[in-house]
Formats: structure tokens, C-alpha cells, sequence
């Protein structure tokens, strides 16, 4: 079973929403992982639209690659353009870039919750699609 991460800038929001996504569709194929440069904590707002979407990943955890001890990667998704430019040494087969737009940032002026949710329910979406082709990559 090829192992793959997700890797974004903390840890929160994309990456967390990617390996839900992963693990959903692909569970009995892959086996996924998520982690970030930093650790910023699980985003709720990415949690609410994931069960939105009956993905539970409330019970994920927030972690950098280090934490994730000495699994060796297949394939490694850089979803972040920050991740991308920063992203650790890691000998794996594959690094990829597929950039997704940033929830937090795109929703920080915002103040209406449900203009926020949709938002974050489009990233959530589009990450969506793209794990629905992973193969394409692999």
C-alpha cells in the first residue's frame, strides 16, 4: 500500500480537508497522511464543511512532518504554494504541487458566516475533485 502525504503551510485547513478526502475515497487503495511546515491546530470551519460532506476529520491532529516518525512516503502533495517553496527534505518518489486556494485568507474581512462557509465548502470541492483523480497522478 503506497503511503501519501498532503503538506500545506500549518497543518489546519487544506491539507487536513485533502487527507479526509483520501481517506474516504481511496481508504482500502492508499494509505494518507497530512502534515505542515508549522502547526497551527485544526481548523473548525474546515471540520463543519467536511461533515457537510459526512467526512469526520474532527478527530484529526494538527502535525509537522517530523511527528509522523519514520514513514516513507511515496508521493508528496505540496497544496499550499508556501509548503511548496519551504517543503522539507523528504526522500520520496514523488513531490507535487498542486496548489489550492487559502480558506483563512480568502475569508479574513469577511464577517457573514455562511459567505464564509461557502468559501471554504468550494476549496473543500475542488480538493475533492482533485483527490477523485489522484490516480492520475500516481
Amino acid at each position: 500500500m503506497k503511503n501519501i502525504l498532503f503538506l500545506c503551510t500549518g497543518n489546519s485547513c487544506r491539507s487536513q480537508i485533502a487527507e479526509g478526502w483520501g481517506k474516504k475515497i481511496w481508504g482500502q487503495k492508499y494509505q494518507f497522511f497530512s502534515a505542515g511546515i508549522k502547526k497551527h491546530g485544526i481548523n473548525d470551519r474546515a471540520v463543519k464543511v467536511m461533515k457537510n460532506h459526512d467526512v469526520d476529520i474532527s478527530f484529526h491532529e494538527s502535525n509537522v512532518v517530523e511527528e509522523l516518525g519514520d514513514i516513507s512516503f511515496d508521493i508528496v502533495f505540496t497544496v499550499c504554494s508556501d509548503a511548496h517553496e519551504t517543503c522539507p527534505f523528504l526522500s520520496v518518489s514523488k513531490i507535487i504541487h498542486v496548489g489550492f486556494d487559502d480558506p483563512p485568507r480568502l475569508t479574513k474581512n469577511l464577517t457573514d458566516e455562511s459567505e464564509i462557509l461557502k468559501v471554504y465548502d468550494r476549496v473543500c470541492l475542488e480538493i475533492k475533485e482533485f483527490v477523485e483523480n489522484l490516480e492520475d497522478y500516481i
